[in-house]
């Protein structure tokens, strides 16, 4: 029985026209947005006094006016306990949210072994108590001030004349630490933009309102200055506390941010269905069965058939007869020379027809005669079946 074949479904002409267009347009989209979030796509974003954030509200300027000016930026994901902080360097923690205990000890240990931090933000007094960076915490106002200038001499605000800020926040109450820049008409520690405490070897840089380092604000009056006298000295290397905003210490695809990732996916996707619609069937399709050869009396019938329409049955049946009574000879246990009386004896011992006994030793001329051969070598050759 000859296995039945199975046809793979394609797709029609207006089938594949509605898919490939599905697909472009899915491409076209992913692509646009992978642009936008690889590129920025003219719509700058990231979260607010992110190194890593364009928007107005991020530090990607400030950090780049570092580097720029020989004070190696890095960029710390993650938890800060396993940040490896060098006493050596500025670390940068503003906005985003509060630093849990583990992370407020390890930066208190950081400043008191000689560290400098830049804090501030709305979050920073929930922190820096945790850790005891500061002895006397601070108190913000949520109301700020439009400008700022020095109060007192100090290398923190060395060579700046005045600073703009947004109006979101100031010290009402700097408690221990030292007023640096602020406004001048109000009464002594109050209305703060920038306080500096010392603790222990470091010392702790309060910046009420991150808005001066911001990219909104950075190129006015004398904001970019104040970031590099923030950050210290040239060589210094300034490391921001980017895990308050989200970003964690994750490696390879995992370290990109959801949009991106989402955009790969999407062009991956978008790739898939393009390949699909565009696929071609290669080969014939496969069998659900192997096939398998007609049955041996079938074939042997048939091919009884072919010979006798040569035309010279005797001529083409001959070597059929002489092979099947050489196998009959060996499964009978007689000898090569076996005459045809013995083979005839072997043959009705099996339980042959006539027919195909005499088939073995006349010569066929006709039809029937080379049926009868066939059939003998086919009787033979399957164990006598």
């Amino acid at each position: 029985m000859i296995g039945t074949r199975t046809r793979r479904r394609r797709l029609g002409p207006g089938a594949r026209a509605v898919v490939i267009g599905l697909a472009v347009v899915v491409g076209l989209e992913v692509l646009l947005v992978g642009l936008e979030a690889v590129f920025g796509g003219g719509s700058p974003g990231g979260p607010a006094s992110s190194s890593f954030a364009t928007a107005e509200d991020g530090l990607a300027g400030y950090a780049e006016l570092l580097d720029r000016y020989g004070r190696p930026v890095r960029s710390l994901r993650g938890s800060l306990t396993e940040a490896g902080l060098d006493p050596g360097t500025t670390l940068v923690v503003l906005g985003g949210d509060p630093l849990e205990e583990d992370e407020a000890a390890e930066v208190g240990r950081f400043v008191r072994r000689g560290g400098r931090l830049v804090a501030g933000g709305a979050s920073a007094v929930r922190w820096l108590s945790h850790g005891d960076v500061v002895d006397d915490l601070p108190v913000r106002d949520f109301e700020g001030m439009s400008e700022a200038t020095p109060l007192v001499d100090d290398p923190a605000v060395a060579g700046v004349a005045l600073v703009r800020a947004a109006g979101e926040g100031a010290w009402s109450d700097v408690g221990s630490a030292r007023p640096v820049l602020g406004d001048r008409d109000e009464p002594p520690g109050t209305d703060v933009l920038l306080a500096v405490s010392r603790v222990g070897d470091g010392e702790v840089l309060l910046l009420a309102d991150p808005s001066p380092l911001q990219n909104r604000l950075l190129g006015e009056a004398d904001n970019a200055l104040l970031g590099l006298r923030l950050a210290g000295e040239p060589g210094r290397t300034v490391g921001f506390a980017e895990g308050v905003h989200g970003y964690g210490a994750a490696s390879g695809l995992a370290a990109l941010p959801t949009g991106w990732r989402v955009a790969l996916a999407g062009v991956a996707l978008a790739a898939v269905l393009g390949m699909v619609a565009a696929s071609r069937r290669s080969g014939p399709p496969e069998d659900e069965a192997r096939p398998l050869l007609p049955a041996r009396q079938a074939y042997v019938d048939a091919l009884a058939l072919s010979l006798a329409r040569t035309r010279q049955p005797a001529a083409s049946v001959a070597p059929l007869q002489a092979a099947a009574r050489r196998e009959l000879a060996r499964r009978a246990g007689l000898g090569a020379d076996a005459d045809e009386a013995a083979l005839r004896a072997a043959a009705s011992s099996r339980g042959w027809p006539d027919d195909e006994v005499e088939a073995l030793f006349t010569p066929a001329v006709d039809e029937g005669a080379v049926l009868a051969a066939g059939r003998a070598l086919a009787r033979v050759e399957g164990g006598d079946r």
